[in-house]
């Protein structure tokens, strides 16, 4: 495709590329009439190029991927060789590294069983979303996608999703994908000895056929086994213990903690060694659970496929290769992506805190300018003191014109109190202006616009301290990890749309 023109030659950066002019056409993106399938190599360099593709073929392209979807069950069986991938969100150039040869590995050679959470946080959910289903169509028996707990309408109108499809495209897109993720299957057993699914386990599920009864063709609810299966934690707790078998997940806002007790429990009932989950951003990309000790197969291994999550926490992306019934960790590294201003806002909306900033400054100038006796920026206290001292005893010299002179020395006090409460008004929308970008990028697009309590105050090197370390982010962060409650999510987004007949029908 040709990319955008630069007619006057104005382009500042001129060894960066400037991205595709107009959608990939569909002769190129669908090259074999016959087969019907995408070319999934050069929609890839299209996307990673910042291109674009049409409504209607992405329509298109989701339809395909849904009639293989639907087909498939709640639970799925696959052997080794296989990659195992955790939470995406939305990074699609992190994607790109994990799909290559010496990380995942090439899709045109390797099983791929993806665990969830592929939208929501990052910038290119989209781009994720259409080059995983054109992988999916191209390889349909040997790339799988399971069901994560973004994969929903609460958390996509929530965080970010949402805006994007509606940046991008339309709400009738996103509606679309919301109905596609409807079909997701739900869990996997690998080898015959492990479970994988995104959150992890639950009270209600004592065996693999509780799963196997689920209907999955709808929004998750917000409690019971399929809410579990996609927001439970194992608890942080080096031995796995807990007051019981189950503790209620605060950090989440729903569901459960499980410990050693619960997850031995389940894995001997249905003779199985461990459970793989995503679900938790991790510091090395993986975190395996030794409850049993530290000679023993971890009861449970949590694997995060997002590096430098948010742009924010410096952690390490990892994946889980088995092969030969052997289980391996391969970690990667954060690739650097093209900017966009925060929350997909236009120039305008993110130019007014510094058009702020000149307003108030030249307030203050004009304010400033009134006051004849002070060039300081700042007004001291001491000064203001002096003043009233002065015109005090200006009164009691010429009683005459005690009326007069006690008016001036009210309203130049006034005058010298609002230049001292625009000084300081000016210096905060100095700081805020200066900090705006990191403050954003702490936050990591967060949906309640809020940031921790006693960060700003504490200035620029808290932010920056914030900035440079994974515990204090995911500290900073874990707010946002809980479900929200129906009050925080708009109101045109709470229904819950089914799929078509055909699949609401299909019950595996």
């Amino acid at each position: 495709m040709d990319c955008l023109k630069d007619p006057v030659n104005d382009r500042q950066v001129k060894t960066l590329k400037p991205p595709p002019h107009r959608p990939l056409a569909k002769n190129l993106m669908f090259p074999d009439k016959l087969k019907n399938k995408p070319d999934w190599k050069l929609l890839k360099d299209h996307l990673q190029k910042e291109g674009r593709i049409a409504k209607e073929e992405l329509f298109k392209l989701v339809a395909d991927c849904n009639k293989l979807l639907k087909n498939e069950g709640n639970v799925l069986y696959l052997q080794d060789p296989l990659t195992v991938v955790g939470d995406i969100h939305g990074q699609y150039y992190d994607l790109l590294k994990l799909l290559e040869p010496k990380v995942g590995g090439n899709p045109e050679t390797t099983k791929y069983l993806f665990l969830g959470d592929f939208v929501d946080r990052g910038s290119y959910s989209i781009e994720v979303v259409i080059l995983l289903y054109a992988i999916k169509i191209n390889y349909p028996n040997t790339v799988y996608f399971l069901r994560g707990n973004h994969e929903c309408r609460q958390l996509t109108a929530f965080f970010n999703f949402k805006d994007e499809c509606l940046y991008k495209y339309d709400q009738e897109t996103y509606e679309m994908l919301m109905d596609s993720f409807d079909l997701f299957p739900l869990s996997c057993i690998i080898n015959s000895k492990f479970i994988a699914v995104h959150g992890g386990i639950s009270p209600d599920l004592k065996s693999i056929e509780d799963l196997k009864k689920l209907d999955r063709y709808h929004e998750p609810p917000r409690s019971g086994l399929f809410c579990d299966i996609l927001w439970s934690d194992p608890v942080d707790q080096d031995q796995g213990n807990l007051d019981g078998q189950w503790k209620g997940n605060e950090v989440r806002g729903c569901s459960w903690f499980f410990g050693n007790e619960a997850s031995n429990k389940f894995l001997q009932k249905n003779n199985l060694i461990s459970i793989i989950r995503a679900h938790e951003a991790q510091l090395d990309g993986y975190k395996m659970h030794r409850w049993n000790g530290g000679q023993d197969f971890p009861v449970v291994i949590t694997i995060f496929s997002a590096p430098n999550y948010c742009d924010v926490y410096n952690n390490r992306g990892a994946v889980i290769k088995f092969e030969n019934n052997t289980l391996n960790i391969q970690q990667f590294q954060y690739t650097p992506h093209p900017y966009l201003l925060p929350n997909f806002m236009d120039i305008f909306t993110w130019s007014i805190p510094f058009v702020a900033e000149k307003i108030t400054e030249m307030l203050y100038n004009l304010i400033q300018a009134g006051d004849q006796g002070d060039d300081d920026d700042d007004v001291k206290q001491e000064d203001i003191e002096q003043f009233k001292i002065l015109t005090q005893q200006n009164k009691q010299f010429n009683k005459q014109q005690s009326t007069s002179s006690t008016g001036t020395g009210k309203s130049t006090e006034k005058l010298k109190n609002k230049l001292k409460f625009v000084a300081t008004m000016m210096k905060m929308q100095k700081t805020l202006r200066e900090q705006s970008e990191s403050i954003m990028k702490l936050k990591g697009a967060c949906p309640d616009k809020r940031l921790p309590k006693g960060i700003l105050s504490a200035g620029k090197t808290a932010i920056t301290d914030a900035l440079a370390d994974f515990n204090i982010a995911k500290t900073a962060d874990i707010v946002n990890e809980k479900m929200p409650s129906q009050a925080q999510i708009p109101q045109q987004s709470v229904s819950i749309k089914k799929p078509s007949n055909t699949v609401q029908n299909k019950k595996k």
